[in-house]
């Protein structure tokens, strides 16, 4: 790193003052979240989406059930602050035992 706003190798992009090259924070982000039809997904999902964004209304959440039923996808668009906010979010999901993808 020789500038003093220069990440490491294989970070993302970002500028001086701490905004992701591709994002203009904040900004509405949807997340696709797959998991096994089970009546807790939802609820286990929100309180992950909640706690990385306070201000997410749980009525804006879509779900659609697989053709076989045997899945669900929920479809949350939160309000994205920082790279660091959506890094943490993914984290959390993809290490929940409810959720096989996010996207």
């Amino acid at each position: 790193m020789t500038e003093a706003n220069s990440a490491p190798a294989g970070a993302p992009a970002g500028n001086a003052d701490g905004q992701d090259a591709l994002f203009n924070f904040p900004c509405a982000f949807p997340l696709k979240i797959m998991g096994r039809a089970d009546a807790a997904l939802a609820q286990e999902v929100f309180t992950v989406v909640v706690r990385h964004d306070p201000g997410f209304d749980g009525a804006s959440m879509e779900m659609r059930a697989s053709s076989g039923g045997k899945y669900v996808s929920l479809t949350c668009t939160i309000t994205a602050v920082s790279r660091p906010q959506l890094d943490a979010l993914y984290r959390e999901l993809s290490a929940h035992p409810l959720v096989k993808v996010v996207l």
